[in-house]
């Protein structure tokens, strides 16, 4: 399943720190921001349901959309 989040990762230092994050808790799931877009947009393909492990995470915020 292709889940989509609204982010605050808007920099190179936050990228890095959610991608250390993202690799710890999705070792096996696909992941990729679109920071070019206002939202900082994060996509993840899990066969999780990963909404709880990322709205309450402590390096950055995220909103699921739909």
């Amino acid at each position: 399943m292709i889940y989509v989040f609204k982010t605050s990762v808007d920099s190179e230092a936050k990228f890095e720190s959610a991608s250390v994050l993202l690799n710890e808790l999705l070792p096996n799931s696909l992941w990729n921001f679109d920071l070019e877009d206002c939202d900082n947009i994060l996509r993840v393909d899990s066969e999780l349901n990963v909404t709880a492990l990322l709205q309450n995470n402590p390096v950055f915020d995220c909103i699921e959309l739909e």
